[in-house]
Parts: C-alpha cells; sequence; structure tokens
C-alpha cells in the first residue's frame, strides 16, 4: 500500500463533491479514475496529490513515496526553456540522468526545439511538455489528469506502451475507451459522491457494473413495493400509540427520503434535425497552403446525405483547417465549397470562443430556442438542460461556474438545439465524460443527417464512422479516403505499409545483387585517395582529443553541467572516431585489391 485515502469529504459552496470515500492505492495497480463531468475526479486527483486539501478526511503516503503529477491544463512559468520545465524541481543529478529520455519523450510526443520559451508554444505543445514533466521524473504513483487530449492517434499509442510497461503505480483520469482497456487493471467510479472500485480494466467494468445496477435496481424494485405497501398503512389513519407504530412511522420517513434520490442519472436525448435536400456539401478542387507548406492539394470530395466520416491525422496536418474550410469560417487558396439550399450546419468547434461565462445556463439554451422538436415531441429548454444532466440547482447557476467538461457538454446541447442537419464536430470527445460520449454516439447513430467529426478517440471513431480521410501532413496534402472505421483503417493502412516494405526490399535486393555482379573497383577516386593519404593523422587527431577530453572530465566530476557537456562531447568524438576506423579498413582493403591487380 502505497497511499490511502480515508473519508474524504470535499464540496464547493453548497455543492457536495465527494462524500466520505476511501481510495487504498497499491504499488502495482494502473486505475482508470472514470465518472460524469463536474462530479469531482480532477479534485479527488489534486486531494490525492496533495495540491488541494480535503474538507475533512485522512491522506496517508508511505515513506519515501514520490508523487509525479499532470495537471488537467498545466501551468507554466514565464521565459523559461521546454528543458528547463521539465526539470523545475528536479535535481542536478536526476537532470544529468534523465536528460537524453527527457529529450527521447519529448520526441515521441512532437516536440524537438527543447531550447525555446515555453510561453511561445501551443496549449497542446504545453500539455506535452508537462506529459514529458510528469513522465522522466522518478516517482513511485504517477497521477495523470486526461493525458491524451490534444495526442494524436500516434502519440496515444505510444503513450499507452509507455505506461503498461511503466513499474510505478498510475492513477489516471481519461475518457479513451480504448486507452482505459489497455492499461488500466482497476476502474474506480465516481458516482453522486461515491466511489465503486472494479478490478480489471475497462471491459471488465462494464460487466462488472451491469451486475451492481442489475442488484441495485433489483433492492429498488423491492424498496418501491415496500414503500407502496407503508404508504397504504399510513393512509388508512396508522395510529402512533405503541412503540412498533412508532417506529414503523420512522422508517416510512426514511423510506420516503431514500426514494427521491434513488432516481438514477441518465443522459438521453432524442434526435434533433432538420430536413436534408438531395444536394449536401460538394467539396470542389480545393488547395489550402500555410507558410510555404501545403496542407491540402486538389482535394474533391462529395457529402452523401447519411455520411459518417472522420478525419484523422498528425497534429498540425490540417484537420482543423479543413473543417473550418467547411464551415466557411475560412477560405480556400482554391477551388470551391457548394452548400444545397436546404443545409444547416451545426459546428462544434475545438473552443467554445462564443459563449458569455457570465450569462445563465438555462438563458444560454433559451436563447438559441425554447422549445424544440424531437423523436419524443416537444421539449422545452429546461427539459432539454435536465436530459443533458443539468438540474434544476444547475440550470441558474452562472456559466463560469462549471466546470470544463460541464461547458463542453452545454456548448454541445447549444450545437444540437439549432436542428442541424448536417454536423461537424472537431475533437467532441475532449473533455467529454463517458456516459456522455456514449449517449452521443447512440444519438449520432440515429441522426437524420450527415456527420463529419475530427477524432483522436480510436473507440469514438470505430463507433460512429463509416469512412476515414487521412490529412498526410507530409506538405504534399494529397488526402487518402479509407472505407470503414477506425480499426479498419489501420488495418489497410499497416498492409499497405508492409506491401511497401516488401516492394522496397524486394529492390534494394536487386540493386546489390547487380552491385555484386559488377567487377571490383580497381582504382581510388580522387576524394579517396586524398582521404587515404591524410586519413592516419585525422585518426590520431581524435585518439588526442578523446585523452583530453578524459583528463577535464576528471577534473570536472563535481560539476554536474560541466561534466554533462564534457561527456556528450566525448561521445561525439568517439563516435567519429570509430567511423573514421571503419573507413579506414575500408581503404586500406580498396590499396590492397588496386596493388594485387597490377601484378
Amino acid at each position: 500500500m502505497i497511499l490511502t485515502l480515508e473519508n474524504i469529504s470535499k464540496s464547493f459552496g453548497l455543492k457536495p463533491l465527494l462524500d466520505n470515500v476511501n481510495l487504498y492505492i497499491e504499488s502495482n495497480d494502473k486505475i482508470g479514475f472514470v465518472g460524469i463531468n463536474g462530479t469531482g475526479k480532477s479534485t479527488l486527483l489534486k486531494i490525492a496529490a496533495q495540491i488541494e486539501d480535503p474538507d475533512s478526511g485522512n491522506i496517508v503516503y508511505r515513506n519515501g513515496v514520490r508523487v509525479g503529477y499532470l495537471p488537467q491544463v498545466p501551468e507554466f512559468r514565464d521565459n523559461i526553456t521546454v528543458l528547463k520545465q521539465i526539470f523545475l524541481n528536479a535535481s542536478s543529478e536526476t537532470k544529468m540522468l534523465m536528460e537524453y529520455e527527457a529529450k527521447t519523450i519529448l520526441n515521441k510526443l512532437g516536440i524537438d526545439e527543447f531550447d525555446k520559451n515555453v510561453s511561445l508554444l501551443s496549449v497542446g505543445q504545453r500539455k506535452k511538455v508537462a506529459i514529458a514533466s510528469a513522465l522522466v521524473n522518478p516517482c513511485e504513483l504517477l497521477i495523470l489528469d486526461e493525458p491524451t487530449n490534444h495526442l494524436d492517434n500516434e502519440m496515444i499509442a505510444w503513450l499507452e506502451n509507455y505506461l503498461i510497461k511503466y513499474s510505478g503505480a498510475i492513477l489516471m483520469v481519461t475518457h479513451d475507451r480504448y486507452f482505459l482497456n489497455r492499461v488500466s487493471n482497476r476502474i474506480v467510479e465516481l458516482h453522486r459522491g461515491n466511489l465503486y472500485a472494479y478490478e480489471g480494466n475497462y471491459s471488465k467494468f462494464l460487466e462488472l457494473k451491469t451486475l451492481r445496477e442489475e442488484s441495485e435496481q433489483s433492492s429498488e424494485r423491492k424498496k418501491r413495493t415496500l414503500y407502496k405497501k407503508e404508504l397504504a398503512w399510513i393512509q388508512r389513519g396508522a395510529r402512533a400509540r405503541g412503540t412498533k407504530a412508532k417506529g414503523r412511522i420512522q422508517e416510512f420517513e426514511k423510506l420516503k427520503e431514500q426514494m427521491g434520490t434513488e432516481i438514477d442519472e441518465k443522459l438521453e436525448v432524442g434526435s434533433i434535425s432538420s430536413r436534408l435536400g438531395k444536394k449536401t456539401i460538394e467539396i470542389k478542387n480545393i488547395s489550402k497552403s500555410y507558410g510555404g507548406k501545403k496542407i491540402i492539394d486538389n482535394f474533391e470530395y462529395i457529402v452523401l446525405r447519411d455520411a459518417r466520416v472522420g478525419i484523422v491525422g498528425a497534429n498540425g496536418a490540417g484537420k482543423s483547417t479543413l473543417m473550418n474550410i467547411i464551415a466557411g469560417k475560412i477560405s480556400p487558396d482554391r477551388g470551391d465549397i457548394e452548400m444545397g439550399s436546404t443545409v444547416k450546419l451545426g459546428y462544434f468547434t475545438q473552443e467554445a470562443d462564443n459563449i458569455d461565462v457570465s450569462e445563465r445556463v438555462i438563458d444560454y439554451i433559451k436563447n438559441i430556442a425554447e422549445i424544440v422538436e424531437t423523436n419524443d415531441g416537444k421539449i422545452t429548454a429546461s427539459q432539454m438542460l435536465e436530459k443533458f444532466l443539468f438540474f434544476p440547482d444547475l440550470q441558474y447557476n452562472t456559466i463560469d461556474r462549471l466546470s470544463g467538461g460541464e461547458r463542453r457538454r452545454l456548448f454541445l446541447l447549444g450545437v444540437l438545439m439549432k436542428s442541424p442537419n448536417i454536423l461537424l464536430l472537431d475533437e467532441p470527445t475532449n473533455d467529454l465524460d463517458i456516459e456522455t460520449l456514449t449517449i452521443l454516439e447512440d444519438y449520432l447513430e440515429s441522426f437524420k443527417g450527415a456527420v463529419i467529426t475530427v477524432s483522436h478517440d480510436r473507440y469514438f471513431l470505430d463507433k460512429v464512422v463509416n469512412t476515414i480521410l487521412e490529412l498526410p501532413g507530409d506538405g504534399v496534402g494529397k488526402i487518402k479516403e479509407y472505407n470503414g472505421g477506425y480499426s479498419d483503417y489501420i488495418s489497410e493502412k499497416s498492409a499497405n505499409e508492409r506491401k511497401n516494405v516488401d516492394e522496397k526490399q524486394k529492390k534494394e535486393k536487386s540493386v546489390t545483387k547487380e552491385i555484386r555482379e559488377k567487377p571490383k573497383k580497381l582504382k581510388f577516386t580522387y576524394r579517396e585517395l586524398r582521404e587515404y593519404e591524410t586519413i592516419d593523422d585525422g585518426i590520431a587527431q581524435l585518439e588526442d582529443n578523446i585523452s583530453h577530453l578524459e583528463s577535464q572530465i576528471e577534473k570536472y566530476s563535481t560539476d554536474y553541467v560541466k561534466l554533462q557537456e564534457l561527456m556528450d562531447e566525448k561521445h561525439l568524438q568517439e563516435k567519429k572516431l570509430e567511423e573514421k576506423m571503419d573507413r579506414w579498413v575500408y581503404l586500406n582493403d580498396l590499396a590492397e585489391q588496386i596493388e594485387n591487380s597490377k601484378n
């Protein structure tokens, strides 16, 4: 046991988040922490990391336990480089030992400018720097809040493999279900202030949760039957003369209170859309470049009325640019986007910039529509909010009091309330909890219109889309189309890559065979001759350099910064010497062959 949280409670204002919860973490645990947005997941992570104090309860760490923490929104110092940010609170020894690994992790996450000022990085790049800092600094417990946000699919796959092999304990919040399935060996669910722990990965959690809910429903049915029976007894005019009668009345009052709180919260919404004509969206040979780099080149596509299209690609490949071109937010350099006369776009962007956070939740939705037509009939703005888990006590709050995930949920509802018939969803899975994602997926399945989505959530893409468009991000800009969901796309892409590798190897073997069949070269080129005459001096100079560096390393053995510089230089000189020696062997062999050919 490395961490014990006992009877932890926490409230914000009148809103209770955690109610006497207990959590125990052992050294081999990889815990996935799930629950609806706004219920206190990030708060519990902060309490576990001792960033925030609980209202009550005990936090007990085993002696010597070090904690690494990745916040959902990392904070950075001003005027500091990427590498200095990563080792901000680390010892000189840690920096010396882990700098190479830090650079390797940063490269895997798409950051290669180690001396760049962090203030010049984008939000996504900052998150990657924070991830690298959490992974590099040694610890026994790694606490991660939404580690997969802002990572593309290749980076997520790398992070998965890294955490699977990670030797310490992990406590993480993520809504990436494939990620949870592969990394976690325990799932902890936060529901209405209580924690429920399940052994196993995400798939096992779904099985065990279903069994728990079935048991609770059975208990609830029995409770309702008892309630009706006791209510009938009370209504017959029970007299509280005896002790048994008084006790029975008190038990009835307790049961009555419980009946009001046992209704489970479910996020459900009927399909809302308007009629879509035959002509939808026609993308006609569009091209777009930024800073001389071609993102999209001569792309042509017709969006079908029932299309389910997923757009994928590395960070910076131009996915959001393509979405903005389709939405008419930016213009292509060349080509046109033609919209049908009945098209009504609903655009769910990554940033809800148009939300006035001082506005009340109910007013934000009413300003869009007070009543909407759904498959279930007419529904008011207040009823729609309840279906999206904004109950009356939240509806009159201002938006600035909502959590990040709750704001995303509200923005999503606002988009749907406009009754669009073509949905553009740019990273809809970021910051949305799993329950909301599940209902969104079900909603999209019955949505009578086209859906185009950018997402790094592989589970979401597999469930929602039947076509993948891949933006290469290679400066050429040729978009490729694949049939099927994300898993089909990966399978086809892998097969193509294997085929290309096989063809390349076949070609290389053919070239090698031709080279072998040619007669041996029996004379030096001019450059080889000059190199042959000077290579001995070059080797001697490198050996002298290495000898000098070794004496300097002994001199600066306690100056870790200088020591690291000298060791890096020695490694470079040794590598050059090794290459020089290989070249010496080749040139001397060639000289011997030339001499033999003369005889």
